[in-house]
């Protein structure tokens, strides 16, 4: 016999299950939302961290070690000759096997307390030289640009896998709410060999990607709000947005929630950081510190000041690139290895020196770790008699703030600078020692990715103790 009339307790109880179901919902959908907001939050690092931030000067397409941190007496000796047979083979990308050796025209001095020996090429590094540790043993597994490029940056020789950037932000989020987590300042020659993909998050969501900034003197463009329009205003048609989005979003559609966070960020950067990427508010000695306002160095001094401005504002990791385009426009000697490296270091010691000392005399160098260096070095022996190719087996990086014990030279090439020999450093070294000094752990700092945990470093690296 069917019921035709319901009492209130039956109707409460027969219905539990849908008020339950209900509840239920509404709680997870308000967990995927807090998730989608917090996915760039700051988070406690593995180990005791001693720097918070990262600044990397990327020297695009390899300075040569030989004439920047690496004197080799014997290698001006032996100007002009056949490479001796006990130094052993090298394979290059254009030189011959026939190549003579090519001695360098620049002098080198000891500087600072340390006494490090430092090229002319870099007058102003030079009286920071203790501050810095110089590592001679770096070295990596390919000679190509592009290859070479991806390794230094995600560790891998290919693209599609997250930069040392994008592993960084996903291990420790965003300090800041109004400016982007991993900002890349590229040169404005114009793109490098590998590309936008070596910057990149590869398989992290899409919320770890880079924010590229444009170069110039308006990095980022319609930070302003249009003509018209009030914050309210502006305020309402985000919320309307967000609101019209977050109906549809589910927890597994992380380009969407990416997407989300981007427009939330364009919206706080109008509103709350104009202010940073004004320069034109830095003193006058701050600003001839950096070498802006002047040539040939206002371009990368302007990025330089720009990324010690990003740091101040919780910024967590940033790329100041120079050299950009193909060829001689980066620091890829193979023409006239003296007349591209005098340029490319006037455009950039005085900068580099400038945001060393910024840094320390506003307090922040002990918590920012700076790192400098490019994909490669660059040949012992001669490419067309002026030039030198790319190398791979031995050349040299350095670090500076963030808990490195500067004022000290770690590792060595041999005699000609062909191949690391002392306490060599692979690119895995690099990048393990950099997260080292965040507070993260190479083995915790994982990521599941085609049925296995990747990380940044795939094979395990080692820490450079004597620096840290």
């Amino acid at each position: 016999m069917n019921q035709t009339c319901f009492g209130r307790r039956q109707m409460l109880g027969d219905s539990f299950c849908g008020f339950g179901s209900l509840a239920l919902a509404a709680m997870l959908r308000q967990e995927t939302l807090a998730e989608t907001k917090s996915s760039l939050g700051p988070k406690p690092p593995h180990l005791s961290a001693k720097a918070k931030s990262v600044i990397f000067l990327f020297m695009a397409g390899g300075p040569s070690h030989l004439e920047t941190f690496d004197p080799k007496p014997l290698l001006n000796a032996l100007n002009g000759e056949v490479r001796p047979t006990e130094f052993g083979d090298a394979k290059y990308q254009f030189v011959q096997k026939d190549a003579r050796l090519l001695g360098t025209k620049r002098q080198f001095q000891p500087h600072g307390q340390s006494g490090i020996e430092v090229s002319d090429l870099f007058p102003n590094v030079s009286n920071v030289i203790d501050d810095i540790a110089v590592i001679r043993s770096c070295y990596g597994d390919m000679v190509v640009h592009s290859a070479a490029q991806y390794e230094l940056l995600s560790g891998r020789v290919m693209p599609g896998f997250p930069s040392m950037g994008a592993w960084t932000i996903y291990g420790l989020g965003s300090e800041s709410q109004s400016l982007p987590a991993y900002v890349v300042m590229p040169d404005p020659e114009g793109a490098l060999e590998a590309g936008q993909p070596m910057y990149g998050n590869g398989f992290l969501p899409a919320a770890y990607q880079p924010t590229m900034f444009r170069p110039g003197e308006r990095p980022v463009l319609n930070l302003e709000l249009p003509p018209g329009v009030s914050l309210n205003e502006r305020r309402r048609t985000m919320d309307l947005i967000r609101n019209l989005n977050e109906a549809s979003l589910t927890s597994q559609d992380l380009e969407f929630v990416a997407r989300l966070e981007s427009y939330e960020l364009a919206f706080k950067m109008q509103t709350e950081a104009p202010d940073v990427f004004d320069v034109s508010r830095e003193s006058e000695e701050t600003l001839r510190l950096y070498g802006v306002g002047t040539e040939p160095t206002d371009d990368y001094g302007r990025r330089c000041l720009l990324a010690r401005r990003m740091v101040e504002h919780g910024v967590r990791f940033t790329v100041v690139v120079s050299g950009g385009g193909s060829g001689n426009t980066q620091w890829d000697a193979h023409g006239d290895i003296e007349e591209n490296h005098c340029r490319m270091a006037a455009e950039t010691d005085k900068p580099i020196a400038g945001l060393l000392t910024d840094l320390k005399r506003r307090g922040l160098l002990d918590t920012t770790l700076v790192v400098w260096g490019g994909e490669f070095g660059r040949s012992p022996e001669a490419q067309g008699g002026k030039g030198r190719d790319h190398h791979n087996l031995g050349f040299s990086m350095w670090m500076a703030g963030g808990g490195i014990r500067g004022g000290q030279v770690v590792g060595s090439t041999d005699a000609i600078g062909l191949r690391a020999i002392e306490s060599p450093y692979h690119f895995r070294d690099i990048h393990t020692t950099i997260l080292n000094q965040l507070g993260l752990d190479q083995d915790l700092l994982t990521y599941p990715h085609l049925g296995r945990n990747e990380r940044l470093t795939q094979l395990r690296g080692k820490v450079i103790h004597q620096i840290v």
